[in-house]
């Protein structure tokens, strides 16, 4: 591949990244899924970067290293998931068709989550730049079980292509930007798809503090499961054990009319204090 690949008319491009890294299991079984919809290029971080959200790189180069692995090639950048959709739109891939994410070592429900994880990170970040993107994650606790588990693994392969067939044909719906596709830890027959929005929270955090050999303190952050609101993506991947498909806006704007009215006093007391000032 050219550092620069041109897109002919009747062809897909679907960039595939995550946020584990290079060595996922959860990027083959992506990319696998989505091999038969296009022409697919996989890029991963060199090593994993949960958490990075929508993080990009500023004050050091990005490299592409290209690798061989599971026998296909992916492009390892040193970098965030963010850092990676704009490599690959400007250097590899000319116009994709779309960017699916993942799919990511452990779930990523809730708006407390979604706004942190990598994963999800690199599909916002195309749909800022108008590509459609899907994001996947499955509630695992290590990627032995996307390694391991065949039955599993082939299960997430044919729900994940489905919906990327699905979105490459039709599209996203209107005031759609993103999907987010969790995946519960068992898959039977039985399991059901829904849609449903993100719950407000998945942990409640804690700080605990302790102190080193020397007496300096230090904090370890850490969350304990947050009770799962009713008909939300938390409830439904962990306590119905179901697939959840949850769209996004990038709108962050408040629902309904905006607040020109309820907010005019707070800007006129900002507005006297600055015209007060000598």
């Amino acid at each position: 591949m050219g550092d620069r690949d041109e897109q002919g008319e009747s062809e897909r491009w679907i960039i595939v990244t995550n946020d584990d890294g290079v060595y996922s299991p959860g990027l083959r079984l992506l990319y696998e899924a989505v091999k038969p919809l296009g022409r697919a290029v996989a890029l991963a971080p060199e090593t994993p970067k949960s958490s990075s959200g929508l993080g990009i790189t500023l004050h050091k180069p990005l490299r592409i290293t290209r690798m061989n692995l599971w026998g296909f090639e992916i492009h390892a950048i040193n970098g965030t998931p963010s850092d990676i959709i704009h490599v690959a739109v400007n250097e590899l891939v000319r116009s994709p068709s779309l960017v699916v994410s993942g799919v990511n070592i452990g779930d990523n429900t809730s708006l407390q989550v979604i706004l942190s994880s990598g994963t999800v990170g690199a599909a916002l970040q195309a749909s800022l730049l108008g590509i459609p993107s899907i994001a996947f994650s499955a509630d695992v606790e290590g990627p032995e079980r996307l390694a391991e588990d065949r039955d599993y693994a082939e299960r997430i392969t044919l729900v994940a292509r489905a919906i990327a067939k699905k979105v490459l044909e039709e599209g996203l719906p209107q005031g759609v930007d993103l999907l987010n596709v969790n995946f519960p830890s068992r898959l039977t027959s039985g399991t059901r798809v829904k849609i449903a929005p993100p719950a407000r929270l998945r942990y409640m955090e804690y700080v605990e503090k302790r102190e080193d050999p020397r007496g300096a303190p230090y904090y370890w952050l850490y969350g304990r499961p947050f009770p799962a609101e009713r008909d939300t993506d938390v409830y439904v991947v962990h306590e119905e054990k179901n697939i959840c498909i949850t769209p996004i806006a990038l709108n962050m704007s408040p629902r309904g009319s905006y607040p020109h009215e309820e907010l005019a006093p707070l800007a006129w007391k900002a507005q006297n204090t600055l015209s007060n000032i000598p």
